[in-house]
């Protein structure tokens, strides 16, 4: 690992170093070949003895500076005035292909001071379902943290019993959050709150760097970049599970796979979370959630907008104001992609819409009913001896195809569009429970192959049935958990 690290430039306040706390007895359960690659990482030198001991922190490796940053946060609406990394260790970061900057996190590494009474430790199971599920969102096209590698530790960890202990090196952007700018803003260190922001600009706005107004770019582009990265999580189905402000990150990314899940039969209430006991994250809260943690982050900017509380406060509403309008032009760009509309017209609103509200009156599958609408407009069959629109959809399919026969397109060019855009495979919540399972009995396999397959979503082949089909009722999942 080629480390260059920026983070742990800034001043002492910002992190505590720490290295992480080794483990008994590491053992490999799997490297991402494509992504050491991409970041400059030999894959052959990961799964050696050597790599396996660095994922699991039993060795700090040249160049690494090892730090457990501070932040702070709202969970599920509450005030949390210091949080940080409490099972969490930033190694450094590292220069990319395409020269962008990433850092490389160990998550599941032990004791910091701010774990809170915690014991630092991941059970294997999230470290699963982390891997598989961040994988299969990067495979999606939605900006996300990565999967790196992932270990087992020869130990165990005590939730409500006794489970064997991994660790996963996780990669991102950057793993400031929206919490991270709350803290300072909460403790009024206002320089502190400066050098976030230039640092955060500089790292992954550089062309607003020289803006007369720092803050206020910062936010417009994370307004900006939390739209659509919402929009897109509308549109495969994903429900994050928790939307603190301390997991948002300002890079505009996907992070903390904890109690997430994507839906199997359509409904806007939907709601997988074991400690989400009001539905305060549920599918269809999730664009008002990031516009409400969007004005947690302008609140923490305030005294950098202006001088004056008055004047501040009008810039901070007005950059606030633009997320509804930006989110529902990104959502639409969605739906409309998936209905394979290549150009916007008036009533393709309410045409997305009344095929929501059809698919939520029949419970019908949301990742299928978009994947056999493509199949409609031209191709081979293969989705529909798993589903088929039921009678109700006749008028709705009447018009779709009368809105697609106002394009120019082809049949051909729309059933490919929508082939490349609506997913055959997801992760499935069965499916990652199922390979959750069998990795406490030390058996990998279902592991490995969702992680393999889903990095071709939009792919499906006669052997994928299994894959595809939505749970029997005795499968279904009903709540997911946090690794805490």
């Amino acid at each position: 690992m080629k480390f260059d690290n920026s983070f742990a430039k800034l001043p002492q306040r910002f992190y505590v170093r720490q290295a992480p706390v080794p483990v008994a007895d590491p053992a490999l359960v799997r490297v991402n070949h494509p992504l050491a690659g991409f970041l400059g990482i030999d894959p052959a030198w990961l799964e050696s003895e050597t790599g396996i001991h660095v994922v699991a922190g039993n060795q700090v490796p040249d160049g690494a500076e090892p730090i457990a940053t501070v932040y702070a946060g709202h969970q599920f609406g509450s005030w949390n005035p210091r949080l940080g990394d409490g099972r969490a260790i930033l190694l450094g970061e590292v220069i990319a292909e395409d020269g962008e900057r990433y850092d490389i996190q160990l998550k599941g590494s032990g004791l910091t001071p701010f774990s809170r009474g915690g014991d630092g430790r991941a059970p294997l199971g999230p470290i699963v379902r982390e891997y598989i599920v961040s994988e299969a969102m990067a495979a999606l096209g939605i900006p996300t943290s990565r999967a790196l590698a992932a270990v087992t530790t020869g130990e165990y960890v005590y939730r409500e019993q006794k489970l064997a202990g991994g660790v996963l090196a996780r990669v991102a952007r950057s793993h400031i959050r929206i919490g991270t700018l709350q803290f300072f803003a909460s403790v009024n260190d206002v320089d502190g709150l400066k050098l976030l922001v230039d640092h955060v600009i500089a790292r992954h706005y550089p062309d607003q760097l020289g803006s007369d107004n720092p803050a206020l770019s910062l936010l417009e582009q994370v307004i900006r970049s939390q739209a659509s990265l919402v929009a897109r999580w509308q549109g495969v189905g994903f429900i994050h599970g928790v939307m603190n402000t301390d997991n948002m990150l300002l890079s505009g990314e996907t992070i903390d796979y904890g109690p997430c899940a994507f839906m199997d039969g359509y409904d806007s209430a939907a709601v997988y979370s074991s400690i989400d006991h009001g539905g305060r994250y549920a599918y269809r809260n999730q664009p008002a959630i990031a516009h409400w943690n969007l004005a947690c982050l302008a609140q923490t900017l305030m005294p950098l907008l202006a001088a004056e509380e008055d004047s501040a406060s009008e810039i901070a509403q007005q950059a606030l104001d633009s997320f509804p309008s930006l989110f529902m032009q990104e959502y639409f760009a969605v739906l409309r992609a998936k209905l394979g509309l290549a150009t916007s017209q008036p009533d393709d609103e309410s045409l997305a819409q009344d095929f929501l509200d059809l698919l939520e009156g029949s419970r019908c599958d949301f990742t299928l009913a978009f994947r056999r609408l493509g199949e409609l407009a031209g191709g081979a069959a293969t989705i529909q001896p798993m589903f088929d629109f039921p009678e109700a959809f006749t008028p709705w399919l009447d018009r779709w195809r009368e809105r697609c026969a106002q394009e120019s397109i082809s049949d051909a060019q729309r059933h490919e569009q929508m082939m490349a855009t609506n997913p055959a495979l997801i992760a499935r919540n069965h499916l990652v429970e199922a390979a959750i399972s069998q990795a406490y009995e030390n058996d990998f396999s279902l592991f490995h192959r969702l992680t393999e397959r889903l990095s071709r979503p939009f792919d499906y082949a006669s052997g994928d049935e299994d894959l595809a089909t939505p749970p029997k009722p005795e499968q279904i999942v009903q709540q997911t958990f946090c690794g805490t």
